[in-house]
Order: structure tokens, then C-alpha cells, then sequence
């Protein structure tokens, strides 16, 4: 039998198809990993998710494996290898803005002990269900969006912190004709 998934998946696109089966909408708790997704989000506006997922292995490759550490040290000679880099997206404030959110990240990870915990604790932990055709914006996302503005991350608006929070997971925001509705 079929599997059957969220109607916005492009079934021509096996890398789509593999994200929305093994990561989309899946409770996160690594900081790691939610750190390469915020990045991608933002890189993501004004352009399609697809876009971002068929260069994902060229952003980390680029962004040294998104670690948040070694992003936080790039200076003026790695924005430029950026820049030059055709296989990223290659727009210069999301660059500068990605190495501000490694400080910001780093920075709120010893504040708060882990962007896990952080970022979960505004649903106590657990997971809403939302359908994903409801809305782009929620109550939810305009409070996680102006802490994280208020904590000194760019390119963190309300829209992006909602797909972020989808997924992540905090959202679960599969749609009533896709398997994984009832199984989330």
C-alpha cells in the first residue's frame, strides 16, 4: 500500500519526500540539529522550502556542519567565501545575520542551558496539533519571534518562527490525508 503524506509534498523530489517522511513535524529536542533548521528557515524566506532542501548538503558543507560554534568565530574572509559559494543562497544579510544567530544561540544555550529546553518549554514540552493550511503566523510564533528578536537573532519573524515550530515539531501540523496525522 501507498504511503500517503501531506499534500505539499512534491512526490518528484525524493529529498522532499525523505524530509517529510524522517523529519518534518518529528518532536526535535538536538540542539545541533535545531540549530541548522532555524538557520535554514531563515534562509529560507522569500523562497521556497524546496530550494533550501535541494542545497541543505551544500549549506553544510559551507557552514562548516552548522556548528554553532565555529559560526560564531566567521569573520569578513568566510562572508565572502560565502558570498562566492554558487552552491548556498547567497544573499550577504543572511550570511552576516546567520553568524549573529551562532552568538545568539551560543549565548542563550548558557543562559538557559540548552536551546532544547528553551525552545520547548513554551508548550511545556509537548507537541500542538495544528493542520499546516490553517495559517502562517499563530499566538505561539509572534511570542517565541519577539523573545528571539529581544534575545538579538535576525531573521526570526513571526512566519518563519511558525515553520520553524512545524518542523520541529512543537506544531504537529500534518494534514487529516497524510499517514503521519494520527501517528504524531
Amino acid at each position: 500500500m501507498e504511503r500517503k503524506r501531506c499534500k505539499w509534498v512534491n512526490l518528484d523530489n525524493p529529498l522532499y519526500v525523505e524530509y517529510h517522511d524522517k523529519e518534518w513535524g518529528r518532536p526535535l529536542h538536538d540542539d545541533q540539529r535545531l540549530f541548522e533548521l532555524l538557520i535554514l528557515e531563515g534562509f529560507q524566506a522569500g523562497l521556497s522550502w524546496e530550494t533550501i532542501l535541494n542545497k541543505r548538503e551544500n549549506f553544510r558543507r559551507a557552514f562548516r556542519g552548522f556548528d554553532p560554534k565555529v559560526m560564531a568565530e566567521f569573520g569578513p574572509d568566510d562572508v565572502e567565501r560565502l558570498m562566492a559559494d554558487r552552491g548556498i543562497v547567497r544573499n550577504r544579510l543572511k550570511i552576516v545575520d546567520s553568524i549573529v544567530n551562532a552568538k545568539a544561540f551560543l549565548k542563550l544555550q548558557r543562559e538557559e542551558g540548552s536551546f532544547d529546553r528553551y525552545i520547548w518549554s513554551f508548550t511545556d514540552g509537548k507537541s500542538l496539533r495544528e493542520p499546516y493550511a490553517l495559517r502562517t503566523t499563530s499566538e505561539l510564533s509572534d511570542r517565541v519571534s519577539k523573545d528571539l528578536k529581544r534575545r538579538g537573532f535576525k531573521f526570526v519573524g513571526s512566519t518563519i518562527i511558525y515553520s520553524y515550530l512545524q518542523a520541529i515539531g512543537i506544531i504537529n501540523a500534518h494534514g487529516e490525508e497524510c499517514d503521519d496525522y494520527n501517528e504524531l
